[in-house]
């Protein structure tokens, strides 16, 4: 009961206040998310990259992105992982408090784009929590589920690149969060329309 009572009580940061302060209504904007961690176990392993844009009545705003690599040099360290991606990558260099920070305020109220988009969302939420705030209240959409729903088959995974050779979309040279982003962008408008989602 008096954790309880703390957590009510418990202050949350200035940005995530903000965040909330805006489902009071839905938005028509929808965000395209990749990012790359460090593994696949959100409870241990940590974020290195996001890469998101925004995608508005159809059109993909090019100019409308986010895209940061947070240097986890301890978490690399202490398990012997390489650090190459993050030296070479050109993506803005963050700490993961920023980077955080920037996403929600970037994110808004909008609904979460991506390819199994509930590991990302996981994720993050561990993230949040390591700030001290809840976790993601934005409507999710899953492009593999809704390719699914199209062919009406459960059955097999469909990798990224699977769907974006389905759909005759060319991968990009340089595979960065962002790039990603983009392509799940484009699967995702080709999804919609043949979906008949408004």
């Amino acid at each position: 009961m008096i954790d309880w009572i703390k957590n009510i009580n418990k202050a949350h940061p200035e940005f995530w206040k903000v965040y909330l302060s805006k489902f009071d209504k839905k938005s028509d904007r929808y965000v395209t998310l990749s990012i790359d961690a460090t593994g696949l176990n959100p409870k241990k392993d940590v974020i290195l990259s996001f890469g998101a844009l925004a995608v508005v009545n159809d059109n993909i705003l090019i100019g409308d992105l986010f895209e940061a690599t947070i240097p986890q040099y301890k978490f690399l360290h202490d398990n012997d992982l390489p650090s190459d991606f993050l030296l070479e990558s050109e993506q803005p260099k963050l700490s993961e408090v920023q980077a955080l920070e920037f996403f929600i305020n970037y994110i808004g109220n909008s609904t979460l784009v991506g390819h199994r988009i509930n590991f990302e969302i996981e994720m993050i939420n561990e993230a949040l929590e390591r700030l001290g705030c809840g976790r993601l209240k934005n409507e999710a959409l899953d492009i593999e589920v809704m390719y699914k729903k199209l062919q009406d088959n459960n059955e097999k995974k469909i990798s990224l690149d699977e769907l974006a050779s389905f759909y005759k979309i060319t991968k990009a040279e340089r595979t960065s969060t962002t790039d990603k982003a983009f392509t799940i962008a484009l699967l995702f408008l080709k999804l919609k329309s043949r979906l008949g989602l408004k």
